[in-house]
């Protein structure tokens, strides 16, 4: 099973089961590690990320923000729309998200067509009020994550022209992020894409086009390398009965040769514990 874009990669704790999307192909994925099993569900736009909600999942899909009940193998996903949105051009859709650390759902837009560099993408928030814009101006917004207490979130433009990493104080209880700052000026090699933080508050990045993961310690120090067998790689999340596990996911472009592993997820134990992901409570 190779992704065109495997992304959002979350590890469900009460299934023992790691979800993820794949955007072109409009599918959400789940493995079962003790059993080996995979399942999978079409869906009705491309998904750029997801979250735990409730027994089901939220969706941030091509024109807004979706529920998906809980998923029986044997059952479509059948996606009710929670929150729409007016893209600022044609062509776009959600990227990367997730929940911050009391349950607001947080995503960004992006334009698909990458060429044309448009900063149009707007990062916004889903919580029981609705939906609020927290910023704009952005290309290809990425690696979106919360530090264990919540209070640093960071986020990356993994456009070519920007390819940094910020870091932001979060408001804990406005759900607002301030001071944006440069976090990761530039990776050693490969642009950031979709990340993950441990428990220590360490950040995980995507070096997309490099094959890479890199950690980066909350001070901005880099201080761990993995090297991953597909060049793009897109997201990592930590799951697993003990959350030591690292899932990636890659990218399988148009040009890849036949039988490599671009596309395909991977599971690594690089020694550290990550994180479990809230769940949605708007």
């Amino acid at each position: 099973m190779l992704c065109g874009v495997g992304e959002s990669p979350v590890w469900r704790p009460a299934d023992q089961a790691f979800y993820w999307t794949d955007i072109p192909g409009r599918t959400l994925w789940r493995w079962t590690p003790a059993t080996g099993a995979f399942a999978r569900w079409p869906l009705p736009q491309m998904a750029g990320s997801i979250a735990m909600r409730g027994e089901g999942w939220l969706l941030a899909m091509e024109d807004g923000l979706y529920a998906c009940e809980a998923l029986q193998a044997d059952a479509d996903c059948v996606p009710r729309q929670l929150a729409a949105v007016a893209h600022a051009a044609p062509g776009m859709r959600f990227n990367d998200g997730r929940c911050d650390r009391q349950g607001r759902f947080v995503a960004g837009t992006m334009v698909m067509d990458m060429g044309l560099a448009l900063p149009a993408g707007v990062l916004y928030r889903h919580d029981a009020q609705g939906m609020s814009v927290l910023l704009d101006d952005l290309i290809t917004p990425n690696g979106l994550g919360f530090s264990p207490d919540g209070r640093t979130m960071y986020l990356s433009d993994s456009h070519p022209s920007r390819a940094s990493v910020w870091a932001f104080d979060y408001d804990t209880g406005a759900g607002v992020p301030r001071n944006r700052r440069v976090f990761i000026d530039a990776l050693p090699a490969g642009r950031p894409d979709g990340a993950a933080v441990d428990t220590d508050g360490c950040y995980w990045i995507c070096g997309n086009d490099a094959g890479k993961v890199y950690r980066y310690t909350p001070d901005g120090r880099l201080d761990r390398t993995l090297d991953v067998p597909a060049a793009k790689v897109a997201m990592c999340a930590f799951g697993g009965a003990d959350m030591e596990t690292l899932f990636v996911t890659s990218i399988r472009p148009p040009h890849a040769a036949p039988g490599g592993l671009d596309g395909a997820v991977f599971a690594l134990r690089p020694g550290a514990q990550g994180l479990e992901e809230t769940a949605s409570a708007g």
